[in-house]
């Protein structure tokens, strides 16, 4: 008995649409990102967004992006 096999592009849309159904679309993409590489000179770029600011200027607006914790 053969099997044919089918594109790769129709196992994957199908994957991500069981995907999604069972587990939401928040954890899918969390799966998916995990299997993704990213691009481009991270240390590079890092420098170049924080240069002007000190460690100090980087915690805070941490802080300030933190939400309260819920009683």
């Amino acid at each position: 008995m053969a099997i044919e096999a089918r594109p790769l592009m129709e196992i994957t849309k199908e994957a991500l649409k069981v995907l999604n159904k069972e587990m939401g679309i928040v954890d899918t993409v969390r799966f998916i990102n995990q299997f993704t590489t990213g691009y481009g000179d991270y240390t590079q770029d890092r420098e170049q967004l924080f240069k002007d600011l000190t460690l100090d200027d980087i915690i805070s607006a941490v802080k300030k992006k933190q939400t309260p914790p819920r009683n």
